[in-house]
């Protein structure tokens, strides 16, 4: 990449089964259109993303939902999946919508088996409990696409050593479990791992409403976040940008198309003549998200 030029490695996060349904094939219409490849992380297993509504009585997460209008943003039937009756299987419901992604040229890549469980409940797991969710996420998509996925990306950001030692195991060629600024392979007990690709860039909820942001000015504050020549790694979700906001992001791409801002996969990042500096990781808060998530060392040091 030279110094001047400006890109941005788009992710997509596909945590639900109503994102899958109606965000992904919305944002895969928006994107041929364009002729934007990117890369799409999958969420295969039961949805029971509804039971984060515990979470409400953390004053914290209540006011990032009342921030981001969560009822209007995600719809109720996103915020109350999974609470009163066991989840859908994702996967095996809308196999033919994760088909389409991977047929359509985007990368594919494993967010989670119970997207939940792993964001909620991680650091309780031991390695053979964060191995059988991993297992289990990437046998599905496998049997869907055809394909093994060889890429993985933490829900919520969620990640620890247990984790990355199992990812490990089961051979993906890179991860993007954390945020950051650059890329890095991952330190743990003396080994050297995978290639980490950080999310560099803050989401939409984590933006709006805080300093000031709306939805009239959320495209020019991203906008003005993009540094030529330096790692800009965007996630949306099929949750929002794909669903209640798609009009927003068609928005952006159409504005950063028009600044010269060219759109890619993740992959395209990792080229076999680069070495990438050893680096740990770490648990830290994320300006406008609850609880903590994993961090590149070096980018919070």
């Amino acid at each position: 990449m030279k110094a001047d030029e400006r890109h941005i490695s788009l992710r997509v996060d596909v945590d639900t089964f109503r994102g899958t349904r109606d965000g992904v094939p919305a944002l895969l219409e928006a994107l041929a259109r364009r002729g934007i490849k990117a890369t799409f992380f999958f969420s295969v297993g039961p949805d029971n993303m509804g039971r984060h509504v515990r979470r409400l009585l953390r004053p914290k997460f209540l006011g990032k939902m009342l921030r981001s209008g969560a009822g209007g943003l995600y719809g109720w039937d996103i915020l109350l999946r999974g609470t009163l009756w066991p989840g859908p299987l994702i996967g095996r419901r809308l196999a033919h919508v994760i088909r389409a992604a991977a047929t359509e040229g985007h990368e594919v890549g494993l967010h989670a088996w119970d997207h939940h469980l792993w964001q909620t409940r991680l650091n309780g797991l031991d390695r053979g409990a964060i191995r059988e969710q991993l297992v289990l996420g990437v046998d599905e998509l496998a049997a869907i696409t055809g394909t093994r996925p060889q890429c993985s990306a933490a829900a919520g950001w969620q990640c620890n050593e247990r984790a990355l030692l199992e990812k490990e195991a089961l051979g993906f060629a890179y991860n993007s479990d954390c945020r950051g600024s650059s890329i890095f392979r991952p330190m743990v007990e003396g080994r050297v791992l995978a290639p980490q690709i950080p999310v560099t860039l803050p989401t939409y909820d984590e933006l709006i409403g805080r300093d000031g942001v709306t939805d009239l000015t959320y495209n020019d504050v991203l906008l003005g976040l993009i540094r030529p020549g330096n790692l800009n790694v965007l996630t949306v979700h099929a949750e929002v940008e794909g669903c209640s906001r798609q009009a927003l992001f068609a928005g952006f791409l159409e504005r950063a198309g028009a600044r010269g801002i060219r759109f890619g996969p993740l992959r395209d990042l990792l080229t076999s003549m680069t070495t990438y500096a050893p680096d740990r990781i770490v648990a830290r808060a994320i300006p406008g998200r609850d609880g903590t998530a994993c961090w590149q060392a070096s980018a919070v040091a």
